[in-house]
């Protein structure tokens, strides 16, 4: 059942810490220095654990006490953060959507595990879970929104047909459409988004700790905004539509449902706070600190990477190749952020993996160099992988095995390419999400 409602200590098992030995593939364990990339990946996950981001806001910003206190999270760090909450201020009840099962010791509360990335019936059920969840609130209480991404296909309300809802967020995922255009048009077809949750709890103060997996961090994106204003309009989402070519695509019930939402004048953000609490910036420069603690220079010469994955790649080796000429190795370029994939072939992917593989061309030949990009939540595209390896002698390997780069490139097909390298990143759901994180090495 994708879908379960329980009071307490539901889960199955525990989402365990990213240690080192997660970031396995065969380029990072064959490296004399793969070790040591492992060990810097795993700090910059453990940098944007949302448990511990969740204390430490806690820590420095006490809860008033003279109010009842309401959990709700939501997302793929729902959990964490919703058990580091209850770890200091015992919530008089919590109400959990999110991805994956993993250890919640709070009572009572309600767990329910939603769709993703489409929305699908549990998702509905998350959204009139939410709804009444949310309907027992009064001016007197305190509610908690602990917020990650993934939240915005976990729970829907939406002013469509799921399946109508179902056909508009696949055909947006196969456009390529960026992650925030994709949720701007959830915003404008949902009750709970667009600041929905503010709306719908009845007064209550409402303060939301929020991780952030959108490029720019801005708070309407995350999970779709549930609990912020909205600055975009429904003639935005018409927008967005007719870049990709959708209007006459898509059910007739779309654009007519498309409805204005909440903005930042609105009174009922009046007792609304909203507070980021780990971001892909973060991750950033722990990594960078890692680097330099072990004498590896380290830049970060992006912090808002989007575009198409297989230009993004290019990019990026090119951008290494450049570096060689100026920088005396050992060094690291970094980068942060979220591509995308338009979707032309029927190869299995993610956005990682397509990366990686359109920088094999880039980079063949070069002398110990290694390009890792990876996702952060431990999950790259409907795949088991979190990403991939490239060095300067993959495309050597992969000739070798008779297999052609360009080919699994035109079809989408990054995960087979990377699997029969071995060297495929498969950490397994991380409990975090903070966008995507690019290494290039030159050791």
């Amino acid at each position: 059942m994708p879908c379960i409602a329980t009071r307490a200590n539901t889960a199955a098992k525990m989402i365990p810490r990213l240690e080192p030995s997660r970031f396995t593939a065969s380029s990072l364990q064959a490296h004399p220095r793969g070790e040591l990339v492992m060990r810097v990946l795993a700090s910059a996950f453990q940098s944007v654990e949302p448990g511990a981001a969740v204390k430490e806001f806690l820590e420095k910003n006490p809860l008033p006490a003279d109010k009842r206190i309401f959990a709700f999270g939501l997302g793929k760090a729902a959990a964490a953060m919703t058990q580091s909450l209850a770890d200091m201020y015992p919530p008089a009840e919590s109400l959990v959507i999110t991805k994956h099962a993993s250890s919640l010791n709070v009572e009572p509360a309600t767990v329910i595990l939603g769709d993703h990335p489409i929305p699908g019936d549990s998702s509905l059920r998350a959204g009139e879970a939410a709804r009444t969840f949310l309907s027992q609130l009064t001016q007197d209480d305190l509610l908690i929104c602990l917020i990650s991404g993934g939240g915005s296909a976990l729970m829907t309300a939406p002013l469509i047909p799921l399946e109508d809802l179902q056909r508009l967020t696949s055909a947006l995922l196969a456009s390529g459409a960026r992650i925030d255009e994709i949720n701007t048009l959830r915003r404008h077809l949902d009750l709970l988004k667009g600041g929905g949750v503010v709306r719908h709890a009845n007064g209550a103060q409402t303060i939301s700790l929020i991780l952030s997996d959108v490029v720019g961090d801005t708070l309407e994106a995350i999970a779709s905004g549930p609990t912020a204003p909205d600055p975009s309009t429904r003639e935005d989402a018409l927008g967005i539509l007719r870049k990709y070519d959708l209007p006459d695509k898509l059910p007739a019930s779309i654009i007519p449902a498309l409805s204005e939402t909440a903005k930042s004048t609105d009174p009922i953000f009046d007792l609304a706070q909203n507070h980021l609490v780990g971001s892909n910036a973060l991750a950033l420069q722990v990594a960078c600190s890692q680097l330099e603690r072990v004498g590896i220079r380290a830049k970060i010469i992006a912090s808002n990477m989007q575009g198409e994955a297989r230009e993004v790649g290019p990019q990026m080796a090119t951008r290494l190749r450049a570096e060689l000429k100026n920088t005396p190795r050992p060094f690291c370029l970094l980068a942060g952020g979220e591509t995308t994939v338009t979707i032309k072939g029927n190869g299995r992917g993610g956005r990682n993996q397509e990366l990686a593989l359109s920088a094999v061309g880039e980079l063949a030949g070069l002398n110990d160099v290694m390009l890792v990009s990876i996702a952060t939540d431990g999950e790259d595209g409907p795949t088991d992988a979190a990403g991939a390896v490239v060095t300067g002698e993959t495309a050597q390997k992969a000739k070798l095995l008779g297999l052609d780069a360009a080919g699994y490139l035109s079809r989408n097909d990054a995960h087979s390419f990377f699997e029969k390298l071995d060297d495929l990143i498969k950490t397994g759901p991380s409990g975090t999400n903070v966008n995507d994180l690019v290494l290039c090495f030159a050791f």
